[in-house]
């Protein structure tokens, strides 16, 4: 069994040094981490030349996009399990990748598996929280047949922490030319495709931010471009509930630890969330005209 890491770089002199220093003491050691980096105006290069088992491969800044760098990167991979981190995301432990491809190891119809992201020490109140709901300490399993229960949920995945079966992926076509919401697609056709995707828990990672309302806003805008331009490959898949049980239980928490000044500024992030969603429906729908 061999494994690959992929991790994308800007401007990441203060995160990759560590990172590296993370995977290097892996349990399960990967056979190469490729870098791919998009122009970085800072030591990022010089940090990432220090670590030997790394492969550096530089691209114009304006040639990124999250699909087709992360598909060409996976193409110039050559692990069984590919695996995929962003340079902001750091394994909590030394088994991480060993505990992030268990599940494919165990079920040859698994084709992704993301891990668990932990809130870091500066993440706010109202941001651990959401972090804790979206990413439980309860495994799943995910096929076809979770698509009436689970609705949109089925293709939960993140490419902050994930692995994918190489078979599989080329199988499938590999990442399309998107903005953000790759990892979704690729998850949606590995279902399609009668495959599963996993979630484990185990193999966790420190991973969040602390995001202002305007770059909520354009997150979220560019995410509901996304859900809109992809409804007939997500399958019309249901999206009703599951934000309003995050922002129940979020603010339910907030006001019974009397956490007032985040109750308040969750509102403001919820509804940057959902006015930049809509924008993005609006301006998908308004391009198809």
């Amino acid at each position: 069994m061999e494994i690959s890491v992929i991790i994308p770089t800007l401007n990441a002199e203060h995160e990759i040094d560590g990172l590296l220093i993370a995977l290097e003491h892996q349990s399960i050691q990967p056979v190469e981490i490729l870098i791919v980096d998009s122009a970085s105006e800072d030591k990022t290069i010089e940090l990432v030349r220090q670590h030997k088992i790394v492969r550096l491969l530089e691209i114009d800044r304006r040639d990124f996009n999250h699909g087709t760098t992360r598909d060409m990167a996976l193409r110039e991979s050559r692990g069984d399990f590919v695996c995929f981190l962003t340079q902001d995301a750091v394994p909590v432990s030394d088994d991480y990748l060993k505990r992030l491809v268990a599940p494919m190891v165990d079920d040859s119809d698994i084709a992704l598996v993301s891990g668990r992201q932990l809130p870091k020490a500066d993440a706010r109140r109202f941001e651990q929280l959401v972090r804790g709901f979206n990413y439980p300490d309860w495994p799943s399993v995910r096929s076809k047949c979770d698509l009436e229960k689970l609705g949109i949920k089925t293709f939960f995945a993140s490419d902050a922490c994930s692995a994918y079966r190489r078979t599989a992926y080329l199988e499938c076509g590999g990442f399309d030319r998107v903005n953000t919401n790759e990892d979704m697609l690729m998850a949606a056709k590995f279902i399609a495709s009668g495959m599963k995707v996993a979630y484990e828990p185990r193999a966790e990672v420190y991973h969040s931010h602390n995001l202002t309302p305007a770059q909520q806003f354009a997150r979220n805008r560019a995410v509901g471009f996304f859900l809109e331009t992809h409804t007939d490959e997500l399958m019309h898949a249901s999206e009703i509930g599951e934000g309003g049980r995050l922002v129940k239980m979020v603010s339910s928490q907030l006001l019974r630890e009397g956490s007032f000044g985040e109750f308040v500024a969750f509102g403001v992030d919820c509804c940057a969330r959902l006015l930049g969603n809509r924008a993005g429906r609006r301006a998908a729908r308004n391009e198809r005209l």
